[in-house]
């Protein structure tokens, strides 16, 4: 896979240092880069280290300088990003493969993409909450038509699958235990089963008020940086 950019984010370490998609990198620190995972592997190595990267842009040789991010992972280790993607190759044919499921075995796999599905919405809400995630990944309506129009130019496969993930997502933030949500209500009615009788009217009331403040919160927090995104 050839270490050609094709994707390169905003207000990443890529795009400061002037990387543009199209560019091929050529060498690190005067190394040579023998193809893309040779240039991540250099990159997830060296976090807030400057490497000098050089580039053939067009045919025309040009060197810049660019300085990873840190991401944390999970394990503590921190690893170098700069927020660039490579450019798609096209598969010999011989490595390519159509898999088609029938009526029944297609139910067992749709079930298994959907737990798939559930399971990396809350992994990803439980990330966000202990700092792994920023919250700047939140997205509000505008990023979701803007999502929602370049799948369903990309066919009719990626934009049904784009809708189940959509709906998916929505129904598992529903059930969290937050007052105004679904789940606030089977948080209610745990708790009036373990009390043996229900949560009293004022308690509901204080807890609608601060799940009010709390989705209107993370409602304003979506569109602001939908609006962030856009400009």
């Amino acid at each position: 896979m050839p270490a050609v950019l094709d994707q390169v984010m905003e207000g990443e370490a890529a795009a400061a240092a002037g990387l543009e998609p199209g560019d091929e990198i050529i060498r690190v620190d005067a190394e040579p880069v023998d193809d893309w995972m040779h240039f991540v592997d250099i990159v997830r190595a060296s976090p807030g280290e400057p490497l000098e990267v050089e580039v053939d842009r067009g045919g025309e040789r040009l060197s810049l300088t660019v300085t990873p991010g840190r991401s944390e992972l999970e394990e503590g280790v921190t690893i170098g990003y700069i927020g660039a993607g490579a450019a798609p190759v096209e598969w010999p044919e011989e490595y390519r493969r159509e898999i088609r499921y029938g009526p029944v075995a297609a139910v067992g796999e749709a079930f298994a993409r959907t737990g798939e599905m559930i399971t990396l919405t809350f992994d990803a809400v439980r990330k966000m909450l202990v700092g792994l995630i920023s919250p700047s990944n939140l997205s509000g309506p505008i990023t979701i038509a803007q999502i929602s129009g370049d799948s369903a130019r990309a066919g009719l496969e990626s934009f049904v699958s784009f809708l189940a993930y959509l709906s998916i997502s929505l129904g598992v933030l529903n059930l969290l235990p937050i007052p105004v949500l679904d789940g606030g209500h089977l948080l209610y009615y745990a708790m009036e089963v373990v009390r043996g009788r229900p949560v009293s009217e004022r308690t509901q009331a204080i807890g609608l008020r601060i799940g009010l403040a709390l989705v209107g919160t993370l409602m304003l927090m979506a569109i602001y940086f939908d609006l962030m995104r856009l400009w």
